[in-house]
């Protein structure tokens, strides 16, 4: 069970990610003293999506096929819709999901980015929520959806919007200093 300042975060996304589910958990998590890096498509600077207009950059850390589930203490999914699009079509970013999933690490999504999770197919059975729109994406892929500001089932994390960032970070640190969580009755 990491204390968040021993933690380290991985925030996985591509561009056209939500400027705020980024960087909110990203610097958030900073300050507590977590170690976040971010993992993108192929190790490149990526660039936001801020609303109605692209937004700032974000550097990144590594690339995706270079990112490994037991190097880390957790896996954030900022949202967006461009973003989840595009990672749920990108093989090692599906698989890595399904890394985090089967580990019991914590694995967090917002907004849009729950579609990675029915991807990986781990979402069936969990109590979760995301973004309205993709509710009913959600329901048919067997989750049990809320609408709460953050919904948790076994160490998976799940928020609506920008609106629910606190609730979203402060979830994220409550289940790392958990550990990892037994999800083998799914």
């Amino acid at each position: 069970m990491p204390a968040i300042e021993n933690a380290k975060i991985l925030i996985m996304a591509s561009n056209g990610f939500e400027q705020s589910e980024l960087e909110v958990p990203r610097d958030q998590l900073r300050a507590r003293g977590a170690t976040v890096h971010v993992a993108t498509p192929d190790g490149d600077t990526i660039k936001g999506w801020d609303e109605k207009d692209w937004g700032r950059d974000a550097d990144a850390d590594l690339s995706i096929k270079d990112a490994r589930c037991e190097d880390y203490d957790a896996l954030v999914l900022p949202g967006g819709q461009i973003n989840p699009d595009t990672l749920r079509a990108t093989d090692e970013a599906v698989q890595l999901v399904k890394d985090f999933h089967d580990s019991g690490k914590t694995l967090a999504a917002i907004c849009h980015a729950p579609w990675l999770l029915i991807e990986a197919g781990v979402i069936s059975g969990r109590d979760a929520t995301s973004f309205a729109s993709i509710k009913t994406d959600m329901k048919n892929a067997g989750a049990n959806w809320k609408d709460e500001e953050v919904v948790t089932d076994c160490g998976i994390v799940t928020s609506r919007s920008p609106d629910d960032l606190d609730a979203f970070v402060a979830k994220i640190v409550e289940e790392v200093e958990e550990g990892q969580h037994d999800r083998s009755a799914q």
